[in-house]
């Protein structure tokens, strides 16, 4: 689908700053631009941005409820209490989870964890969980990337002498469950600076505020920050603030001393002896951990990730790469599946603003990617669902710019459960609302998308002739990561490029070109790679004049030179 190209020049005041920035940078006029474009105005905060210290962090005393979840932990500690560290099965609660607990290993022995399983318990806790735990005499239970919604469920819980610590990130309601502290940054009245952790983010806090409140050094729980990165890039949350600063160190901690089930993941996927980058834990890293919690247990997750011992982490590892792989052909078939159904209602077509599509018969772990594929190929809001203990539970995804949550939330009253966030939502109801929850959903959406939001936009962060892309440039450009939604890699668009005369087409049917190109402002010829774009091929063969966005790309192996390449995102001819 082509997308609208989106470029707004720079302003008086970022023209000024660029200039005081040149005196402080050397010769890159467009860092000043793509600062200003993420907030940055001043030079210490340019330097901060530049530099992501630890120190940073923000007081996890600010967090409203801090105080008395640590007291809590605390007096459990002292007491002797069972203690049971609880969390969704996807990657963010599993690397929460074995965070949370592994830290606590270290001053506390009586402590087990729990993870659900997605086909038999679904997302969230449960009685019959809640009658476990009593059973084996928990007394404290700390629930993490869940639990805002349990209201029920934690007075239940509490009715049986257990306490309840939530740890969570999704948004909440306006009635909260009754739990000795929630941590949760989204909470109405919440003054803590980022709000928008992970659920592991949450957790991380916790264990920060606990290890201050005890005197504890933090060089352990910084050494877990891989962990924290992990989760913030899979579960899709701003790379803003805080969370910048942790995956930023915990990427650091990624390359050079990984937990050993992360390092048993880096060597199943050919991660060994490359540089990783925050896309390798986006497309590579994340999706194995998920998989265990899609295909089987996320508890296998946790186990591989709270490993100390190299060998069966390995084959932990290589069990969940064996989901992944078995995850990946469910993902193709029911996409295609459900392509086929919607081409077959007509559904491609601009006659409906939104998609709710069901089947009884489609693998509940999978949902949720196929949301996502289907937002994708037909940018509309989209909700998938299938048949699970009864009910229609479902997956919605979303456009940039459209909140998903408020229209799932406007049929609340068809719902059993729904949780998440503006561009992703859970849900469950009983299989005869769903006609009516289509209806409403799909009304919801018509009477509230703008055509803007149903046109895909592509953000041009500057107009580049290919004379700036200095060695000077790039070496700036490497300190605006890690990447991810609120900084994104910069895209660039130069115009009136041609090829350079050697540019040909590649691939298996010839469906990619290798470019080497050229523009008017220098003598330098740029590699560059348009991924399915042959039907350009012809005009640039031609020798005409064409534009490109792209994002500049550095391939680097450890102990290696540095290779630059364009990726080419979109031609305009």
């Amino acid at each position: 689908m082509t997308s609208r190209w989106n470029y707004v020049p720079q302003s008086t005041d970022s023209q000024n700053f660029e200039n005081e920035l040149a005196k402080r940078y050397a010769k890159c006029p467009v860092v000043a631009e793509l600062l200003l474009q993420r907030g940055i105005d001043s030079i210490e905060q340019a330097e901060r941005f530049f530099h992501p210290s630890l120190r940073d962090l923000h007081d996890p005393f600010l967090m409203p409820d801090m105080d008395k979840a640590v007291d809590r932990l605390n007096y459990a500690m002292g007491a002797k209490e069972k203690i049971m560290v609880y969390g969704d099965y996807d990657v963010d609660g599993t690397t929460a989870v074995a965070l949370v607990y592994r830290y606590l290993q270290n001053f506390y022995s009586e402590i087990d964890y729990y993870i659900p399983a997605r086909y038999d318990e679904g997302y969230g806790i449960t009685s019959k969980v809640i009658d476990e735990a009593a059973e084996a005499g928990v007394k404290l239970i700390i629930i993490l990337d869940c639990g805002i919604k349990a209201i029920e469920e934690i007075k239940y819980a509490k009715s049986l002498g257990i306490d309840f610590i939530i740890c969570d990130h999704h948004v909440p309601d306006d009635e909260l469950p009754p739990a000795a502290a929630i941590l949760n940054p989204k909470l109405e009245g919440s003054t803590y600076p980022c709000s928008h952790l992970s659920g592991c983010g949450v957790g991380y806090k916790f264990m920060q505020a606990f290890s201050i409140s005890n005197g504890i050094g933090t060089a352990e729980l910084e050494g877990m920050l891989d962990l924290v990165a992990v989760s913030i890039a899979a579960d899709i949350v701003p790379m803003v603030d805080e969370n910048r600063v942790m995956v930023y160190h915990g990427l650091k901690r990624l390359n050079s001393n990984p937990n050993i089930g992360l390092r048993a993941v880096i060597r199943t996927c050919g991660l060994s002896g490359k540089e990783i980058s925050i896309s390798d834990v986006i497309f590579k890293i994340g999706p194995r951990i998920n998989a265990s919690g899609r295909m089987q247990s996320g508890r296998e997750a946790v186990e591989l990730l709270t490993a100390r011992d190299s060998k069966e982490a390995a084959k932990l590892s290589l069990a969940i790469d064996q989901y992944n792989k078995d995850r990946k052909q469910l993902d193709k078939q029911i996409t295609e599946e459900a392509s086929a159904i919607l081409e077959a209602r007509g559904e491609s077509q601009a006659s409906k603003k939104a998609i709710v599509i069901y089947n009884k018969d489609w693998h509940k772990g999978i949902i949720g990617i196929v949301a996502s594929r289907l937002t994708e190929l037909y940018y509309k809001p989209s909700v998938v669902l299938t048949l699970s203990n009864g009910l229609a539970t479902g997956s919605s995804r979303s456009v940039q710019g459209f909140d998903v949550y408020k229209a799932v939330e406007s049929t609340r009253h068809l719902l059993e459960n729904f949780g998440g966030h503006a561009y992703a939502v859970g849900l469950s109801m009983k299989e005869e609302n769903i006609p009516e929850f289509t209806r409403l959903f799909e009304e919801y959406v018509a009477e509230n998308i703008t055509p803007e939001q149903l046109t895909p936009q592509l953000d041009i962060d500057a107009i580049l002739p290919f004379g700036s892309i200095t060695p000077e440039f790039v070496s700036m450009l490497r300190l605006f990561n890690p990447f991810g939604p609120g900084n994104q890699k910069p895209v660039f668009c130069t115009r009136g490029v041609r090829d350079f005369g050697t540019s040909h087409l590649v691939g298996r049917q010839n469906e990619h070109i290798k470019l080497e190109l050229v523009d008017d402002t220098s003598g330098k010829v740029i590699n560059a790679i348009a991924f399915g774009m042959a039907k350009y091929f012809d005009h640039i063969h031609a020798g005409k004049p064409f534009d490109i966005c792209y994002t500049i790309e550095e391939n680097k192996h450890r102990n290696s030179n540095l290779s630059l390449q364009l990726m080419v995102k979109q031609i305009h001819c």
